[in-house]
């Protein structure tokens, strides 16, 4: 058993953003209408990495606990949440993601990347799964994740990296799927989530109150979830 601390810290970090980030939405509505930090600070691989690599394979599931504790929140945020659009599958698929972690951690070699890049190979994995599996509105298909984890070379990327990629990837999706919605629903989106406005800066540039924006953005979010179902009705 991996220790308790580490679903507890997750869960914590889920619910906050980190220093220096900003807000923004990933798409969807009721159950779906979720937080979530496009833009987090960077941090840098710790000195002890690879003692704690070493000692996680090795069969510490202390040291496997601390490398999951300091990664996972970033793997939710940065990839699993975006990609599956709802927070309680993206717990869910975390979970799956550290069973499966757990299993095969004897299989890690260590790279002068780090732990993040193989951790979140493995999470890909359980992601394309859960898409597989479950109709869901979400903004990429497995395709999509497949076609990602095809061009993935873990060497190349350092975990910092790896996360600019995959947020950018949503925001490309989300900018993508703008351009097939009324201009004023786009631009209350793109301004807010994608620009990272505050909510009165965002009021201002469509020329409405605070109150008036935030009917506009709910209506918008909600032609975006079902712009999203209809693009994904065909995934299986």
């Amino acid at each position: 058993m991996l220790p308790e601390t580490v679903i507890k810290t997750s869960r914590l970090a889920f619910a906050t953003p980190g220093r220096g980030s900003s807000w923004t939405l990933a798409p969807a509505l009721t159950n779906s209408c979720i937080l979530v930090s496009l833009f987090p600070a960077a941090a840098t691989i710790a000195s002890d990495e690879r003692d704690l690599c070493e000692q996680a394979v090795s069969g510490s599931r202390s040291a496997l606990g601390q490398l999951l504790e300091r990664h996972g929140p970033r793997l939710y945020r940065s990839l699993l949440l975006p990609r599956l659009g709802n927070a309680d599958v993206a717990e869910e698929a975390l979970g799956f993601t550290y069973t499966k972690v757990v299993e095969h951690i004897a299989k890690f070699r260590w790279q002068e990347v780090g732990f993040y890049p193989w951790l979140r190979t493995v999470a890909m994995r359980v992601a394309i799964d859960l898409l597989r599996s479950r109709k869901r509105e979400v903004l990429f298909s497995p395709a999509d994740l497949e076609n990602e984890l095809n061009d993935s070379t873990i060497a190349e990327h350092t975990p910092d990296e790896w996360q600019e990629c995959d947020l950018a990837a949503a925001r490309r999706r989300v900018a993508e799927l703008l351009t097939q919605l009324h201009p004023r629903y786009a631009d209350a989106i793109r301004y807010r989530v994608l620009e990272g406005r505050s909510r009165e800066q965002t009021a201002e540039a469509l020329g409405v109150t605070a109150a008036t924006f935030d009917v506009v953005l709910h209506r918008a979010l909600v032609a975006l979830r079902k712009l999203i179902n209809s693009t994904n009705l065909d995934v299986s």
